[in-house]
């Protein structure tokens, strides 16, 4: 056989192949892109319009009522996706990213809207600002570390602190209209919230330290 063919016949082997590998590899990407993971991200970044929908009427009791049932779908969603995406194997960039997204949508959105129908009021407005201003923090802090292929790692007690951020905005969600059935829903609601607020200032400057030590890296 002449010196050279074979390396040729190989390269016309691997051109033959390579549109199928594409096609393979394409189809997978579109399987992460639509895995059960993923599609519950997709449902809490859509749940978000549906919740603030309904507490635009949230004088009706059974807007409240359906904004809360969304809202507890869409927490327990932010469980069940990263705990799927681990147990099946199917963690991807995609979910990485928009996992934090969907989350901080849905807390902002439903502050906004419980600051606009008066939910929390007075002093309580700061435990609200306290906890976007630390989504936006942590948010350019993850932006800044990704571009120098530095992880900012989920602590346990941020866990926490979305715990309890979630159970108080689902006390503030229910509203007069839980109070009629658990008097001191309102009450309960807005006491947690502070909780979490103070753990917000707890781990977003754990997270701005971690952050600054990478300051002059860039």
């Amino acid at each position: 056989m002449p010196f050279g063919l074979p390396q040729a016949l190989d390269a016309a082997e691997g051109a033959m192949l390579s549109p199928g590998m594409a096609m393979t590899a394409a189809s997978q990407r579109a399987d992460r892109r639509f895995s059960l993971p993923n599609l519950l991200t997709y449902g809490r970044v859509a749940a978000v319009p549906v919740v603030v929908a309904c507490l635009f009427w949230s004088d009706v009791a059974a807007m409240r009522w359906t904004a809360l049932g969304i809202f507890v779908v869409a927490a327990i969603s932010d469980f069940l996706d990263g705990y799927l995406a681990r147990a099946l194997s199917q963690q991807s960039s995609l979910g990485r990213m928009l996992d934090p997204i969907a989350d901080k949508l849905l807390v902002a959105a439903v502050l906004l809207m419980l600051v606009a129908d008066h939910t929390i009021v007075s002093a309580s407005i700061w435990a609200a600002i306290v906890i976007l201003c630390r989504e936006i923090l942590v948010s350019g802090l993850r932006e800044y570390l990704a571009e120098l292929k530095v992880p900012l790692p989920v602590s346990a007690v941020a866990k926490w602190k979305t715990t309890l951020q979630l159970l108080a905005l689902g006390f503030l969600i229910a509203g007069p209209a839980g109070d009629m059935v658990l008097p001191g829903t309102v009450k309960i609601g807005l006491g947690a919230l502070w909780l979490a607020a103070l753990l917000t200032l707890y781990t977003g400057w754990d997270y701005l330290k971690a952050g600054l030590k990478h300051a002059g890296d860039a």
